[in-house]
């Protein structure tokens, strides 16, 4: 028996040529869709990819079978036509996935094109088997292993062809080289195919015919084909409304890169080895570097070198933990510009998770002017404006710090608390402007005298506070004592040498307090204690101090009230002529007679009334008092009498001195020669000041007289200067008259030194008939004190001059 005879069907050939070109044009498509997509899409398309394709490549090989026709019945085995189609789905993902890398080698070309042609072969050949009929095939060795290197041929043309068009899917004419190149893979798949059924013959067997029912080829041709064509549309429309979708997003994607670009701040992306791959504008212009510089190379161009290392652990930490897809934070750091300049920046740092690798987006601001600014305001809140020390408010947060330490740590801490004696006198006399500097000067001298971790503040005016942490009570001496020393010598402010010396009250943490008031008051009460003393030095605080000192805030708060209340009373001591034995004159004393404390000490009240002020108010209302009695005693026709009246040191600083004063005689109808004003030798110290201001009350007929003679540091050229009447030997050395030979030729040099100036003398606490004697001697002119009378009342005053009493015991 013969072989059996074959024909083709001319439309199904072309129709199988045709499936062949639309699969190869469709996964032409695919094979750019593939490589644009990433992450979960790209898994999604390589297998619609594989799937359409592969179905196509066996839709042409099974169509192409059903064209052609035997002279005898011929069936298809379900099962091995479907088994057919799997190894064409497989070649086709092995293709896609293939030219879904970034580079194709030739190795790896090679070994696909070589698997592709296996499936492929493996795919027609299965197909052959699944024809039933009533003979057997036979293969043209030949024409069989052409129709093999055709198959990897053809799989070479195809990877390339796809690798390419997926590389240049952005191309422009991009069309008719898909369209081209999509004839060629159509006809290199029909080729293969068509080479392979020209080797293929077919024996009829000799004893028995083909049983089943033939397939009606025609009709399952279009069938299939009406399929695949329903598969490449759904394919084409799918590609269409991804493009759709994709073209919408790459005008989003340009907007948002054209947001990038015109941004101040440096936006950088990164992969996870910190390789840069995306640099906008903002970052060059902030780092120096172009973009073509930066794209692929490290973060750490833009990280100082000191900070490298720790960068690149903390990255390495952070890819090793569980990330989240999405994370943001925002830090301070120091970045690292392209002339190797470092500046301060903020960095708003993300991730996402693309593909299983991380990414990072740094957005990166120059922070320069800010921190310049903050530096400002720190420097206004927390420091001194004149000096830069820490003033109050940073001082009590580092306080706070080491009462804490010192706490845990059972430590002690040390205060000094520092006042500049006669600074308010330099200040005054010179300048502001020389005062300042003079404050620049003396921060700087406290500065070198204390260690790295101790703070020096200035508290306002002349007052600072050094903090001691974690010292003891020696090494507060120690630091105290070199205080003292550095301020022994002498500051050029102004062209000026000045020589100012320190007061330092100290206090100790734990024993003189456990919170920062009590700590800086105690400091302050031994500060003022050293002050009393009249002694410049340092003094550690005792709990005694602050008996003395809330003895002194009471008598402050009772003398402010006193004036009010008419608690004050002036009384007079009469002044004696040593020679004749009459009342000469009285001296108004002011005295306090409070009802609870009973009468309390001038010594102890008038120098409070000095340093708060009231000296003012209670000196002009006993000079009124005094002027307002004397005249009275005129009026009720008693002999005239001189009143003298203190003037405290701060009273002739009043620039309304003389005018006041004036109002007073002008009030009261006294007359100026009678009245006597004592003025101790600490007031007119400065000069200029004063001699204007005693000329000018020397003018208008009022004595004047210096007060406690030779206890004062002024030379005696103002014996010959000023227009002073009297002179008042001081208590301290009439009471040693006979005791101290020293203070006997002192009180008989100043009474002989005064007569030679033609001046006063009168003699203060003389209490013995003996003094009296040796005053008589020393022909000194005046004399006051108990052995004459007490201060009395002008009550007692008026008795005295009515019974007429010789004062002058004989």
């Amino acid at each position: 028996m013969g072989d059996v005879s074959h024909t083709y069907n001319l439309p199904l050939v072309a129709l199988s040529v045709v499936i062949a070109i639309i699969a190869s044009y469709a996964a032409l498509d695919l094979a750019a869709q593939i490589k644009k997509t990433k992450s979960s899409g790209r898994h999604i398309w390589l297998i619609t990819g594989a799937v359409a394709l592969g179905l196509g490549i066996w839709a042409m090989h099974f169509i192409a079978m059903l064209a052609f026709h035997l002279s005898i019945d011929v069936s298809y085995d379900p099962t091995l036509v479907i088994v057919s189609i799997f190894p064409a789905v497989i070649s086709s993902w092995l293709a896609f996935s293939i030219i879904s890398r970034p580079v194709m080698s030739k190795k790896l070309v090679l070994l696909g094109g070589t698997l592709i042609a296996a499936g492929i072969v493996c795919m027609h050949y299965t197909g052959m088997e699944a024809m039933e009929m009533g003979a057997s095939i036979h293969y043209d060795p030949v024409l069989f292993t052409l129709s093999v290197i055709i198959a990897f041929i053809a799989s070479i043309v195809a990877l390339y062809l796809l690798f390419y068009v997926s590389e240049n899917s952005d191309v422009s004419k991009l069309r008719r080289r898909k369209a081209t190149s999509a004839l060629i893979m159509g006809f290199a798949i029909a080729g293969m195919h068509y080479t392979g059924m020209a080797g293929v013959s077919f024996t009829p067997h000799q004893h028995s015919m083909h049983s089943g029912e033939a397939t009606d080829t025609v009709f399952l041709a279009y069938s299939i084909s009406a399929g695949i064509f329903i598969i490449f549309g759904l394919v084409f429309i799918s590609m269409l409304i991804d493009k759709r979708f994709r073209y919408q997003w790459l005008k989003s994607e340009r907007k948002f890169r054209s947001v990038i670009q015109s941004a101040n701040d440096a936006i950088i992306l990164s992969d996870s080895t910190g390789t840069i791959f995306s640099w906008n504008k903002g970052a060059q212009h902030l780092f120096g570097f172009e973009e073509k510089e930066a794209i692929g190379s490290k973060l750490q161009i833009i990280i100082p070198e000191k900070f490298r290392e720790a960068h690149q652990k903390g990255m390495e930490r952070y890819l090793s933990t569980n990330i989240p897809k999405v994370m943001g934070k925002t830090v301070e750091l120091e970045g690292l510009k392209k002339d190797g300049s470092e500046f301060p920046i903020e960095l708003s740092l993300a991730t996402w998770n693309e593909d299983n690798q991380v990414f990072f987006s740094s957005i990166i601001r120059d922070i320069t002017e800010r921190k310049r600014n903050e530096q400002k305001i720190n420097q206004m809140v927390y420091r001194d404006p004149l000096t830069g020390l820490p003033n109050r408010l940073l001082l009590s947060d580092r306080l706070s710090q080491a009462l804490e330490q010192a706490n845990e740590n059972k430590q002690n801490i040390g205060i000094l608390f520092i006042d500049l004696d006669r600074f308010k006198y330099i200040n005054d006399t010179l300048g502001h402007a020389v005062g300042d500097q003079l404050l620049i000067e003396i921060s700087k001298r406290i500065q070198d005298c204390v260690g790295r971790n101790d703070t020096v503040s200035r508290q306002g005016g002349d007052e600072f506070i050094v903090l001691l942490p974690h010292t003891t009570s020696d090494e507060i001496t120690k630091k105290a004592q070199k205080l003292i020393e550095h301020f022994q010598r002498s500051v050029m402010c102004g062209g000026q040498e000045l020589f100012v010396t320190p007061s330092i009250g100290i206090s100790m943490y734990p024993s003189d307090g456990r919170d920062i008031e009590t700590l800086i008051k105690n400091a302050d009460t031994a500060m003022y204690r050293v002050k009393e003393q009249g002694k410049n030095g340092f003094q550690f605080y005792t709990p005694e101090m602050n008996e003395i000192v809330s003895k002194k805030m009471k008598l402050e708060i009772g003398l402010r009230k006193a004036q009010e209340r008419n608690e004050f009373r002036v009384v007079y001591q009469p002044q004696i002529d040593v020679t004749t034995g009459s009342l000469s004159g009285v001296e108004a004393l002011i005295r306090w007679h409070h009802p609870e404390w009973g009468t309390i000490s001038p010594a102890e009240f008038i120098p409070i009334a000095e340093e708060t002020g009231l000296i003012l108010q209670i000196g002009e209302w006993v000079l009124h008092e005094a002027c307002l009695q004397n005249k009275k005693w005129q009026d009720e026709g008693q002999p005239p009498l001189r009143m003298s009246v203190n003037i405290s040191s701060r009273q002739f600083q009043q620039s309304d001195l003389v005018e006041m004063i004036q109002r007073i005689l002008s009030s009261t109808g006294l007359d100026p020669a009678y009245l006597e004003l004592e003025l101790t030798e600490s007031i007119i110290q400065d000069s200029k000041h004063a001699v204007t201001k005693m000329q000018q009350l020397k003018d208008m007929g009022i004595h004047l007289s210096i007060d406690d003679f030779g206890t004062g540091y002024s030379s005696l050229s103002y014996l010959k200067t000023f227009p002073i009447n009297t002179l008042k030997i001081d208590r301290s050395f009439t009471s040693n008259i006979y005791n101290d030979p020293k203070d006997a030729s002192l009180v008989e040099t100043i009474i002989h030194m005064a007569h030679n100036l033609d001046l006063k003398v009168i003699a203060e606490g003389v209490e013995t008939r003996e003094q009296l004697q040796f005053l008589q001697q020393r022909h000194c002119n005046e004399a006051q004190g108990y052995f004459f009378s007490q201060p009395i009342s002008a009550h007692e005053m008026d008795e005295l001059f009515k019974n007429q009493i010789e004062v002058l015991k004989t």
